[in-house]
């Protein structure tokens, strides 16, 4: 009878089977923004407390995935719901290559599950849409004129208690000509979040020029699809049996807690090499 291979040569075989399929994929990554990192926002679509909580699982999905891949994650802003969960957050993900690896997220993501805040246990469907732009770095030029440029000042939202911040250190700013508006208001000093408002702005103002210069307006709004079902690219269901399946590769897993936990790259893996395969090179 043939002897079993030992456990170290079943570990250097997954090793050199993850290195192989990080090189596929990162071959796809060609595009002039891949190499960045990432600025992503995720809002709950309509349902209330329901989306709001499921939002927020993915909020820590996407956090978890992050620092598992060593980026560094920040939540530049987060409106808390008023029961569970949040109404909006805005991460940012510093490091190489955030931005080619999260595009593929870019969607509405539905949930299925037993509700807990049902006291009749019934079957909630929610929704949330993930939105994500690159994080542009001192490698882009992307010239902001003051003047065109509107500042405000509130408090952080907070707890509550002693933890409620007193001084005005959240800032909003609203770019005049193109209607842009970022908010930050989690570092403790208004200049830091001023900061990082404006490296946000940066970001969403190189996204609105690559959409212009590729003439991608088209493509960004079946992206932006409104939040609700049958516009979903994703379905994660706890019940009445637990999976999770991307309706665009049709790649799936019953594995629901680790994913949940931040293990989805085998599902950026499937849409990378999917979207590579299917869409036609620019200048085809």
């Amino acid at each position: 009878m043939d002897e079993l291979p030992d456990q170290e040569l079943i570990e250097t075989y997954d090793e050199a089977l993850t290195a192989i399929q990080n090189l596929e994929v990162k071959a796809t990554l060609t595009g002039e923004e891949d190499p960045l990192g990432a600025v992503m926002t995720i809002k709950p679509g309509a349902g209330g407390t329901e989306s709001q909580d499921w939002a927020e699982m993915l909020m820590r999905m996407y956090i978890r995935w992050g620092e598992r891949h060593g980026y560094r994650v920040r939540v530049a802003h987060l409106l808390p719901g008023e029961v569970a969960g949040i109404k909006s957050v805005t991460l940012i993900f510093e490091g190489d290559y955030a931005y080619g690896y999260l595009k593929a997220e870019v969607g509405v993501h539905r949930l299925v599950r037993i509700s807990p805040f049902d006291a009749n246990r019934r079957r909630h469907t929610s929704f949330a849409g993930v939105f994500v732009v690159p994080l542009v770095d001192d490698r882009i030029e992307i010239e902001i004129k003051p003047s065109d440029l509107e500042w405000e000042t509130f408090r952080s939202s907070g707890p509550g208690g002693q933890h409620v911040n007193k001084n005005e250190t959240a800032v909003r700013v609203r770019h005049i000509p193109t209607g842009i508006v970022v908010e930050c208001q989690q570092e403790r000093s208004q200049h830091r979040n001023r900061e990082i408002a404006l490296q946000i702005l940066r970001s969403r103002l190189y996204e609105l020029e690559l959409q212009k210069r590729r003439e991608k307006q088209k493509e960004l709004e079946k992206q932006k699809k409104k939040i609700e079902w049958g516009n979903q690219i994703r379905s994660y269901v706890l019940y009445p049996y637990r999976l999770v399946k991307d309706l665009r590769t049709g790649y799936e897993t019953t594995n629901v807690e680790a994913v949940l936990d931040g293990e989805i790259d085998d599902f950026i893996r499937a849409y990378l090499l999917h979207a590579k395969n299917s869409v036609p090179a620019p200048n085809a």
